[in-house]
C-alpha cells in the first residue's frame, strides 16, 4: 500500500514541476531569448593596426541571448581607436579586438609627425642587408657603389647617419624586431624602411632606381645615443640644403 503511494506522491511532485516548467521557466526562457540588444559589427574588412573609421562599423539589433563576453554595443567606443584583429564583415567587434594605439608591428608609422618621411629601400642580395641581422633603431649608413655613374664608391653625405624603423620579409611581416625566434622560423629581409627627411628620401629613391645600395650599421645601443648620430646628419643636412643668402645690397643699380 505504501508503494503505492509513494508512487502517488511521486507522480504528483512530476506534474507539479511540470507545471512550474510549462508556466515558469520556459516563458522566462523564451523572453530572455527574444529580448534584443544593440551591438557594433564591422561592414569593411578591417586588418590589424588600422585605425577603426566610421564608414567600417554600425549598430545592429540582435537577440541578446549568448552573446560573447565583451561585446561592444557603442560605436563611440571604437571609433578612432585601433584593431589588435584582422576583422571581416559581419563579425562582432570584441573589446579584446580594440585598442588605444597601434599593433606593434606597424607603431612607428603612426609616430610620424610630417618633419620626416618612412621609406623603403629593397635588399637585393643577403649581404646587402648586413645578413638579416639589421633591427629597429639600429642607425646604419647607405653606400653607393658607382654613385651617379661616376665609378666610385661613396657614402653620400645625406645618408651618413640614418635610422632604421622596420625591417620587413617578403611575406609583408616585420621580421628583426628583437624578439628572439627559431633559426628555422626566421624570415630573411625583403626591404629595410628608414625614417628619413625629404632630401634624403629623394636621394635614396635615385639609388633605390639604379638598383645598388649597401647598408652598413653603425650604432646599436640606446635610443639616447642614437639621436646624437641622427642630430650630427641632420646639421649637415642643413648645411648642404641651406637657402642661398640674398645679396643684402640687392642687385647692382648702373652707375
Amino acid at each position: 500500500m505504501s508503494f503505492f503511494k509513494n508512487r502517488t506522491v511521486i507522480g504528483v511532485i512530476c506534474i507539479i514541476l511540470s507545471l512550474v516548467i510549462c508556466f515558469a521557466v520556459t516563458p522566462l526562457f523564451n523572453k530572455s531569448m527574444s529580448q534584443k540588444t544593440e551591438i557594433v559589427r564591422v561592414v569593411k574588412d578591417i586588418h590589424i593596426g588600422d585605425e577603426i573609421t566610421k564608414d567600417m562599423v554600425r549598430t545592429v539589433e540582435v537577440g541578446g541571448y549568448n552573446l560573447p563576453d565583451g561585446v561592444v554595443k557603442d560605436t563611440a567606443t571604437v571609433i578612432g581607436r585601433f584593431a589588435s584583429a584582422d576583422m571581416v564583415p559581419g563579425d562582432y567587434i570584441i573589446s579584446s579586438k580594440i585598442a588605444d594605439a597601434p599593433a606593434a608591428e606597424n607603431a612607428y608609422l603612426y609616430s610620424l609627425n610630417g618633419e620626416k618621411q618612412a621609406i623603403s629601400v629593397t635588399v637585393k642580395a643577403f649581404a646587402n642587408g648586413l645578413s638579416g641581422k639589421l633591427m629597429n633603431g639600429d642607425i646604419v649608413s647607405v653606400i653607393a657603389p658607382d654613385y651617379r655613374k661616376q665609378g666610385v664608391t661613396v657614402i653620400p653625405a645625406e645618408l651618413q647617419y640614418v635610422e632604421v624603423i622596420a625591417v620587413t620579409a617578403n611575406s609583408g611581416y616585420d621580421a628583426n624586431t628583437g624578439e628572439q625566434t627559431e633559426d628555422e622560423d626566421r624570415e630573411l629581409p625583403g626591404t629595410v624602411t628608414l625614417l628619413v627627411s625629404p632630401e634624403q628620401s629623394r636621394v635614396l629613391a635615385e639609388l633605390e632606381a639604379d638598383g645598388k645600395l649597401h647598408l652598413s650599421l653603425v650604432y646599436r645601443g640606446t635610443k639616447e645615443n642614437a639621436g646624437k648620430f641622427i642630430e650630427a646628419q641632420d646639421e649637415l643636412l642643413a648645411e648642404l640644403y641651406a637657402p642661398e643668402e640674398e645679396d643684402s645690397e640687392g642687385e647692382e643699380t648702373e652707375g
